[in-house]
């Protein structure tokens, strides 16, 4: 499994509903915080843009990137702190 930061910017029409169905839909989710969530997938990066591509307007923005390696986090309650310190060393592994 790998680790994927999603970002989003949804702008004229703001389906939110249908996005965010189509992040739960992977399982294993966070949203640590407004516009950012972080999945686990055997998925790569273009198929997870691909796949939330879907449910936005050409008018909106998507950036998924993979995280590995070094992470650090500021702000986010203990149950998020507690997924992403889990996520990180079971996709490290």
């Amino acid at each position: 499994m790998k680790l994927y930061q999603i970002a989003y910017d949804l702008r004229k029409q703001r389906n939110y509903q249908a996005l965010y169905d189509r992040i739960k839909a992977y399982g294993t989710w966070c949203r640590p915080l407004e516009s950012t969530w972080i999945v686990a997938t055997s998925q790569s990066a273009t198929q997870v843009r691909d796949n939330l591509k879907a449910a936005m307007d050409a008018d909106d923005g998507l950036l998924v990137t993979r995280l590995q390696g070094d992470a650090a986090w500021f702000g986010l309650d203990a149950e998020k702190t507690q997924w992403l310190q889990n996520q990180y060393q079971r996709c490290e592994a």
